[in-house]
């Protein structure tokens, strides 16, 4: 059974998954810079801000292109 920190953490991450790229950079790029100039104060931000990270390059993978239909076959082939 998880905790509810656990859950909470799941939520943010669902939340945070559906944001757009621009929005989710400006997240992580605040949190990062809140981090860096007062350290330990929000607990485990490192572990959100790796959490947010992974969601963000996970955006830069764009879709894959589709495939390209197969040539037609000749007649008498």
């Amino acid at each position: 059974m998880q905790g509810p920190r656990a859950t909470v953490a799941a939520l943010v991450f669902r939340f945070l998954s559906r944001l757009r790229f621009r929005t989710l950079f400006l997240v992580t790029a605040t949190l990062f810079v809140a981090d860096l100039l007062v350290p330990d104060t929000i607990p485990f931000v490192d572990e959100i801000l790796l959490g947010l990270l992974t969601v963000l390059l996970a955006q830069l993978k764009g879709p894959e292109p589709p495939a390209a239909p197969p040539p037609p076959r000749l007649p008498g082939r």
